[in-house]
């Protein structure tokens, strides 16, 4: 009788896992259908890279590598690991399969926790690493949206030349991390925060059941990151925020290549809502809410439609399709390590 109960719960959670699985791959293909003429319009591009300077590929290169860099960092702080090649394989392999599976996000932390234990990384500290790692990252998405919001509402300008960007960065590092301690060292702005969120959120939803208990989530979430990263909190926001901010200058690089010279603060404001909108699992990796929002976003602030276009084209050669032959190379790379002797793990 229990053996036939233990059946029918499998089958119902088997049917469960096809029936959003289906869901989300219905709900990927109308939107990839409704934005098909814009991602149409980027990808139609194509043969104009051959216009941007070769240079520009490499700056572009080394911020996109750079921004790699830091979110392996942030997972690996977050698991109290010496070694990098078990991130760099596992966050390549990763990021890969979610951006080419619609709602890729529970399979992609799923091969990324098996491809890090097979390296020898303690299945604990695996776990609690990519959980941590996530929440940190995004959280500091939304931290550098919040930080966007005073150039929109007093309209600041800003040079548009290159080294305001890096001045911007800086600014933006700076702000990130001092956003996260606070958040991280004390509970009086946590609370604050959740509070005001949670007011805003019971505003725009009347009609339904009141949110009361935000804050306290957000304590506990906040206590489990602090525990995963221990001292090294400031090490892992600086890694958290460059994860960013070096893809930020990835687009502020393909708009000088392609000659656009628009307000640095108002690229920030586009790519900081641009990214989030993005994190939405519409499609797999944002493709084409991406392209759309992001073309969108740069015609507003003043870059004609053709360098929009073309600037939009050559961020996600970098951002989005590049990742996906560099997932088949971290794929080799971890089979070749797991093969191989493993060493003791490591504080």
């Amino acid at each position: 009788m229990a053996q036939a109960e233990g059946s029918n719960k499998r089958q119902q959670v088997t049917r469960g896992v096809i029936l959003k699985r289906l869901l989300a791959v219905g709900v990927a293909g109308l939107a990839l259908y409704g934005l098909a003429p814009k991602l149409g319009e980027v990808l139609g591009a194509w043969p104009r890279l051959r216009d941007i300077q070769p240079g520009w590929f490499a700056v572009m290169a080394v911020s996109e590598g750079a921004s790699l860099v830091c979110m392996c960092a942030v997972q690996r702080i977050a698991s109290r690991e010496r070694r990098w090649s078990p991130f760099l394989n596992s966050y390549l392999a990763g990021n890969a399969v979610s951006e080419l599976v619609p709602g890729g996000a529970a399979t992609s932390a799923a091969l990324e926790y098996e491809m890090l234990v097979g390296e020898g990384v303690e299945p604990a500290r695996a776990a609690s690493g990519l959980t941590a790692g996530s929440v940190i990252v995004f959280a500091t998405l939304l931290a550098l949206n919040v930080l966007t919001l005073p150039l929109v509402a007093v309209g600041v300008s800003v040079p548009t030349s290159l080294l305001a960007a890096a001045w911007i960065s800086v600014v933006l590092l700076l702000g990130i991390v001092l956003v996260g301690s606070l958040a991280l060292r004390g509970d009086r702005f946590l609370t604050a925060v959740g509070n005001t969120a949670q007011w805003a959120l019971n505003k725009l939803r009347r009609r339904s059941q009141p949110v009361r208990d935000l804050p306290a989530r957000l304590l506990v979430q906040r206590d489990a990151v602090a525990q995963a990263v221990g001292s090294h909190w400031w090490q892992a926001l600086l890694a958290a925020a460059g994860k960013w901010v070096f893809d930020f200058l990835t687009l502020v690089f393909a708009l000088a290549a392609v000659g656009a010279r628009p307000n640095v603060a108002l690229v920030l404001v586009a790519y900081a809502a641009v990214s989030l909108l993005g994190q939405i699992p519409l499609t797999p990796g944002g493709l084409g809410v991406v392209e759309a929002g992001l073309t969108g976003a740069l015609a507003l602030i003043g870059v004609s439609g053709g360098a929009a276009v073309l600037a939009t084209l050559a961020y996600r050669l970098f951002n989005y399709w590049l990742y996906l032959p560099a997932g088949l190379v971290g794929l080799i790379l971890h089979r070749r390590s797991a093969h191989s002797p493993q060493p003791t793990p490591s504080e």
